[in-house]
C-alpha cells in the first residue's frame, strides 16, 4: 500500500483549467494527491454557464456554494442552491445546473475519485487572455472515452 504524501495549497495556487462553457477549475486535491479517494475543485463560473442533463456512474458528487447561486436540477427536481447551501447528488443520479447569478463560486468534490481524467480531456490549461469557444463535442468526446460521466440531454432548463 502507498504512503500518501502531505498537500498544503494556498489560495490561487492550484492548477486552473478552462472548462467548457463559461467556468474555470482551480484544482485543489487531484486523484494522484488523494489515492484515488477523491477529486476537489472549486468552479469559477459565469452567468448563463449551464450544463447538460447527467450523471456519474461511479461517483457521488458535492456541491458547496461560496458565492453567488445556481438552478440546480435533480432527478426531476428544481431549487435554487445559494451561497452557504449544499447539495449532495448519489452516483447516478441526473442533474444539471445554471448560474443564476453575474458570478458564483462553488467546490465540487466527486467520490472517489475517478473523473479527473474527463475533467482534463474536456478542458485546458487557463491562462492570461479570454477563456476558449466552448467545445461540446470535446467534452462529448471526453464523456465517451473516460466513461467518467454520461450525457442524457440538453439542459433541463
Amino acid at each position: 500500500m502507498a504512503t500518501l504524501g502531505t498537500t498544503v495549497r494556498a489560495q490561487g495556487t492550484g492548477e486552473r483549467r478552462w472548462f467548457c462553457g463559461g467556468g474555470v477549475h482551480t484544482w485543489l486535491a487531484g486523484e494522484g494527491e488523494t489515492g484515488g479517494a477523491y477529486l476537489l475543485f472549486e468552479d469559477e463560473l459565469d452567468a448563463g454557464k449551464v450544463t447538460p442533463l447527467h450523471r456519474h456512474p461511479d461517483a457521488d458528487e458535492t456541491f458547496y456554494m461560496l458565492e453567488g447561486e445556481v438552478r440546480l436540477h435533480v432527478a426531476g427536481d428544481e431549487q435554487i442552491l445559494a451561497a452557504g447551501g449544499i447539495a449532495i447528488i448519489p452516483r447516478g443520479v441526473p442533474h444539471a445546473f445554471a448560474v443564476t447569478t453575474p458570478t458564483a463560486r462553488m467546490l465540487c468534490l466527486q467520490t472517489p475519485g475517478g473523473g479527473e481524467a474527463f475533467y482534463r480531456q474536456a478542458s485546458e490549461p487557463a491562462g492570461a487572455g479570454e477563456p476558449p469557444v466552448p467545445d461540446f463535442g470535446r467534452v462529448r468526446a471526453a464523456a465517451a472515452a473516460t466513461g467518467a460521466i454520461e450525457l442524457l440531454g440538453p439542459p433541463p432548463f
